[in-house]
Formats: structure tokens, sequence, C-alpha cells
């Protein structure tokens, strides 16, 4: 059967050859200065395909997949220094001389390093549940105790419905409307010609990216820029699935994560002097989509006071 679906979002896929690899970016257009949008690890830029459209009427908002995410070319190294220069390449060969940057989780990591090495090309910042330090001891020690599996396995990639299922059920379970994370899902995986799936991203890819996050640490202090940080209330969903799961999680939520949040947050107010704090309702994953109005009404009080 001939897949006749296409993404409704309206945005411009285009490429740029940036830093040595090729990134795939959208562009929203829009009138006003530069938004640019990043995605968090393992991810892709469509995952901002509903949150972008709030913004056009006074931005220009982009967003693009890093090197080893969705389209662009999985070509290493992956450590933050390589992918914020990444950032800065694209951002000339868009244009854009000056930008506001939101990162979704590592997105985090780019938008700190711009900050802190090109601050002339930096406006302001957002942290959308990425003002955390993923290197800090605390968060690796979390990490090497998380309790959710991150193995796709063999059933969710025997066709792209079992893959969409998979998706709802580990970590979209909240969204309500599938259709929002539709091109997020597509651009992750590969169709085959016997219509099972692959994961588009390499196990080797996904393991130099986890290197990164858990090894390069994050320095507030060379940030000058006004910056806004919203939190998510978990890591892990804690209210869906069987309920040994829900139990896991939310032992670990408690064990782990809500201490490093509570010590991130510190941090932030420490070390980013005036940063404006945000809490919303929703898991890591799934609140841009979830809390999407709070999240939009903190981001415009923010980027133009409205």
């Amino acid at each position: 059967m001939t897949d006749t679906w296409s993404d409704p979002s309206p945005h411009k896929s285009g490429f740029a050859n940036v830093n040595g690899v090729r990134l795939n970016y959208l562009d929203w257009g829009g009138s006003g200065p530069a938004l640019i949008l990043i995605h968090g690890a393992s991810g892709n830029p469509h995952w901002f395909d509903d949150l972008a459209s709030a913004f056009t009427d006074r931005f220009r908002v982009v967003a693009y997949a890093r090197r080893g995410h969705g389209l662009s070319d999985a070509k290493g190294p992956y450590d933050t220094a390589t992918l914020t220069e990444d950032l800065v390449g694209l951002m000339d060969a868009l244009g854009i001389t000056r930008a506001h940057l939101a990162g979704h989780s590592m997105g985090g990591n780019e938008i700190t390093g711009m900050a802190c090495t090109h601050p002339k090309r930096v406006d302001r910042i957002v942290y959308l549940d990425a003002g955390y330090d993923w290197a800090d001891p605390a968060c690796v020690e979390a990490f090497n105790s998380y309790p959710a599996d991150q193995t796709t396995p063999a059933s969710a990639l025997t066709s792209l419905d079992a893959y969409r299922a998979y998706n709802r059920t580990t970590w979209a379970s909240e969204v309500k409307e599938p259709s929002l994370i539709e091109a997020y899902i597509r651009d992750s995986v590969v169709i085959q010609p016997d219509g099972t799936v692959r994961r588009r991203m390499s196990d080797s890819t996904a393991q130099a990216l986890a290197n990164t996050l858990l090894t390069d640490r994050r320095d507030y202090t060379k940030v000058h820029s006004p910056a806004l940080a919203i939190y998510g209330e978990t890591m892990l969903d804690v209210r869906n699935g069987d309920s040994a799961q829900k139990t896991e999680n939310l032992a670990w939520e408690q064990k782990y994560a809500a201490p490093f949040r509570a010590a991130s947050i510190e941090r932030v107010r420490r070390e980013l002097p005036g940063v404006e704090i945000v809490n919303v309702p929703g898991a890591h994953m799934e609140f841009l989509l979830t809390s999407r109005e709070q999240v939009v009404a903190a981001m415009r009080r923010f980027l133009i006071g409205s």
C-alpha cells in the first residue's frame, strides 16, 4: 500500500553544509528576530512542529537536526564544542547573525556553549527542561540506575504502526493528539521495503551522544545572556503504564530525579543571576505538548513581554 501521508506542519525543509557535515533544518518562516529551537538527544526537529507556530507572528522560527540525528549526517565527533560550532555554521548558512536559542534536554548543552563561546551571536536563551548539567556525578548515578529499558524491542520494529504504538505507550501516553508526533516518529526510523522499520540512529552514535552528555560539564558562570529555565515536574511518566512500572518509575523519581532537579534549579539560580524559573506539569519528554499553553506563555513573556 502506498503511503500517502504528508507533513502538515507549515515549514520548509532544507539542508546546509556546515563544519564538515550536512544538517537538515526546518524553517517555519515568520517575521522578526530569529528563534532557533534545538531538540534533545535521539530526537529530531519535528519535536517542535506544534510549538513553532506559536512564535511565527514575532520571530523567524528555525529548528534543525544536530549531527547524528534525523536526516542530518551521522558523523562524529559529538562533543559539545563541535555541536556548538555546528550551530554557528548553520546560523551563518541561513544568514542569521544573532538569535534567541531554546534547547530541550540535551539542547541545553548547545545553548550554554553558544552563550559562553559566541555571546555576540546569542540574544536570550530558554532551557526547556534543559537546565541540568547532565555530567554532574548525581546525574551520572541516576542515569546508571535508570529503570526504563532504553532498548527498542524487536516487536516494535515490525512495522511503522508497531513502532508508533510502542512510542505512544513508552513516552507519549499523555499526548492526546497522535498527529502532533507523527512527523517526529517517522523521522526517527527508516521504513524498509518489506514494511519493517529500523531506527535511524545507530547504536554507536547513541553511545557517543551518551558519552557527551555524561562527561561534558557545563559552566553557567560564563553565560551572560538573559535566561529562562522551564522545568517539567518529572523525568519519567509516573501516572501511566502498568502498576509495577509506575511504582518503579516513582521510586527512581523520588530517589534520584527530584533531588537532582532541586539541586539543578538552585545551581542555575546561583550561577545565572536574574534567571527566570518556571515549573510546568508533565514529564521530560511530553511536557512541550501536554503543557504547551504554559510553555508558550512563559516563552512569549520572556522573549517579547507578552
